[in-house]
């Protein structure tokens, strides 16, 4: 364990792996996660736990689909700063709807990821991101679809969830909780936010990317026999980009969470597109512990946005972590309502990633921290993919931990599930 964090033996190294051609064969099976009391241990500076009362945990992703070792580091990089930010603000006592904000803004403004600054670029060269946030708390969402001209289009989402919590709108009428396209920019212009040039949008990759795809798609509609046309390798080529769709979880210091997504959406996609990022139920959803449901629980999802939308894996992961053991809850998730959908039989290869996290307030270890609440923190992460990379860090921690989880050699992408994670105990002094 490196010294100041306490999240080093968080990751179980194993993995459990479902193969989705014969569903009651077990590829790998290593145990569910470990389960580790988060003790604060000795830091050093204003990063000393023990200086902090409010607590809380942050739980980030950078996209389900093909990572390479070669940009790994980058990947890891973008998890990490984002961690460190959202921990910085719970640190602080505010709200996970604000810290999640926060956690989606420095992953959009990372240039590797497919969210804000270098999305890719649709058919005709344009950025349109689509994203969505959710609170918990209040159980409020709001999205944007296939905006334009905005950096950050996250907290335009939550610009609308905020807006619509004052009521009424002048005359009755009622207030938009979903916004798409050039109505969605006039509406964050109106409200005093910053815009964007396409040029600053656009990285050096990104253009690189389109012009290389658009050079396959105009070989490709040279081809006259149709069949060819949809079998050759130059358009499956096109349809196969990294689907580094960005979210996180959060959970604050009075045991609310909240999730949020942002995605730039498939390469050489049609104008006007809307994947899952910006869909109710489909992107990200957050929902408080109740008199139904025993705990706080939050989910974000990326992959193929069609197989996303038409299955909504984000309110099913998240309803699954009611059940009592959550590892099995989503595995049996992954394959039953997604993988093996019935709205996807058509699809030989179904493509996705979600993390989640439920919390419990817990007297545990509590008579020995007068005045104290614990919470303890259940976290997931499960995909179909080559990989997915995530990052995640508590306000007791020094620093944030990093992984690509990978599935093994032997698995089969969009056929097999890989599903990892770990739990922690937060403890909060009253004042």
């Amino acid at each position: 364990m490196v010294p100041g964090s306490v999240l080093e033996d968080y990751l179980d190294p194993g993995s459990m792996m479902e193969d989705r051609a014969d569903p009651g064969s077990v590829m790998e099976d290593r145990g569910p996660p470990h389960h580790l009391d988060n003790q604060p241990t000795e830091h050093g500076g204003s990063d000393n736990p023990s200086k902090n009362k409010a607590q809380g945990f942050v739980l980030v992703h950078a996209g389900a689909g093909f990572h390479s070792e070669s940009k790994a580091k980058e990947y890891k990089t973008a998890c990490r700063k984002a961690c460190i930010k959202a921990v910085a603000e719970l640190r602080e006592g505010v709200c996970a709807l604000s810290a999640v904000t926060t956690a989606l803004v420095e992953l959009e403004n990372s240039p590797i990821t497919n969210a804000g600054t270098g999305s890719n670029l649709n058919i005709e060269g344009q950025t349109e991101c689509d994203a969505s946030v959710m609170d918990g708390r209040t159980l409020n969402f709001a999205a944007v679809g296939a905006l334009q001209g905005i950096k950050n289009p996250i907290l335009v989402a939550r610009k609308i969830l905020l807006e619509s919590e004052k009521g009424k709108l002048p005359a009755g009428r009622v207030p938009p909780c979903f916004l798409v396209g050039d109505g969605a920019y006039k509406w964050a212009m109106a409200q005093g936010m910053a815009s964007s040039t396409a040029a600053a949008l656009t990285t050096r990759q990104s253009m690189a990317s389109f012009k290389k795809n658009k050079r396959k798609v105009e070989l490709a509609g040279q081809l006259q026999n149709p069949q060819k046309r949809r079998s050759s390798n130059l358009t499956s080529d096109i349809y196969q980009p990294p689907m580094d769709t960005v979210g996180a979880v959060i959970l604050d210091s009075c045991g609310q969470v909240a999730a949020a997504v942002s995605s730039g959406g498939l390469a050489m996609k049609h104008p006007g597109r809307i994947g899952q990022a910006a869909v109710y139920g489909c992107g990200c959803w957050a929902e408080r512990a109740n008199g139904t449901n025993a705990f706080s629980s939050a989910s974000s999802t990326s992959g193929c946005g069609e197989q996303l939308v038409r299955t909504m894996l984000a309110r099913e992961c998240t309803c699954a972590m009611q059940k009592e053991d959550a590892h099995q809850a989503i595995l049996e998730t992954m394959q039953n309502k997604f993988i093996y959908s019935p709205f996807l039989t058509a699809d030989d290869s179904v493509l996705g990633g979600v993390i989640v996290l439920r919390c419990q307030e817990s007297s545990e270890n509590c008579e020995f921290r007068s005045g104290s609440r614990a919470f303890m923190v259940e976290f997931l992460w499960a995909h179909s993919t080559d990989s997915m990379c995530v990052g995640y860090m508590s306000t007791q921690d020094g620093k944030p931990k990093t992984s690509i989880s990978r599935l093994p050699p032997e698995a089969s992408t969009g056929r097999s599930v890989a599903i990892e994670g770990g739990v922690c105990h937060l403890y909060n002094q009253s004042t």
